[in-house]
């Protein structure tokens, strides 16, 4: 069992990881009405009134309020406490699984920028070109701290990335979108390609039952939104995707 000594820096970075979720949640709100994320100060959206420094403490802040605002009683989503605490468990479940490590904080940014392009592709069916731009410099700065692999980094930038722009081109952009050959471009340079494949692969089986489930269950049309699944895949494939292909390889006497 863990000492709190141990604990300690886990708490820290679940603390951080809710702090930053507090403004996932002003970029999944804003980003798709054409908002400023950074100068407009945070209100509530109904009556309008500028919150204060306490109104505004991530999770607790939700929970003291009951949900509601201090100033009109409206309620507040439930999605404030929920972003804001599946940031933080995102944020410590990396650094559990890939140590106290430079890479984990690109992860754990990655993470965060998944997580608000998967909630407004889900409800826009479309992925933010900024969040790609964002993971695209996150891909740089991996590059550069990995250095060592660099043409694998470079190789996982196109090999997913071009094969879903040849399908982009021939379907008119019906079957996959921009956003997503953007993600997975992105994406392929923070992960490199062996790892970028396994993630495209996860993504479109995860995308494949959830959605037959969900065309079963709640009559969903067949349309989707791709950047949630592929989105599920990146995070496996970071964390996990190494010990799978290990394995895999393994069983093959390789």
């Amino acid at each position: 069992m863990l000492t709190f000594l141990e604990l300690t820096p886990y708490i820290i970075i679940f603390i951080f990881g809710i702090t930053i979720g507090s403004f996932l949640n002003v970029c999944i709100y804003r980003i798709p009405l054409g908002e400023s994320i950074v100068t407009a100060p945070s209100h509530c959206m109904t009556c309008g009134r500028k919150l204060k420094w306490y109104d505004m403490v991530p999770v607790f802040s939700w929970l003291v309020l009951g949900g509601k605002c201090r100033n009109c009683k409206s309620k507040i989503s439930v999605q404030y406490p929920i972003i804001e605490g599946v940031n933080g468990i995102l944020y410590v479940m990396i650094c559990a699984v890939n140590g106290l490590e430079w890479s984990s904080v690109i992860y754990c940014f990655m993470a965060s920028a998944l997580l608000v392009l998967s909630i407004i592709d889900w409800r826009t069916y479309e992925i933010p070109f900024g969040i790609n731009v964002f993971l695209f410099v996150l891909g740089i700065a991996m590059t550069i701290l990995d250095r060592g692999n660099l043409v694998e980094h470079l190789i996982g930038m196109i090999c997913v990335s071009v094969l879903l722009g040849i399908l982009y081109l021939l379907t008119g952009g019906r079957a996959i979108g921009g956003g997503d050959i953007k993600l997975m471009f992105a994406c392929g340079l923070i992960l490199g390609w062996k790892l970028i494949l396994l993630a495209f692969f996860l993504g479109c089986i995860i995308g494949s039952v959830v959605h037959i489930i969900r065309m079963s269950v709640k009559k969903a049309g067949r349309m989707l939104a791709m950047g949630p699944y592929l989105s599920a895949g990146i995070f496996l494939a970071a964390l996990w995707g190494n010990a799978w292909i290990n394995w895999y390889l393994s069983l093959l006497g390789l």
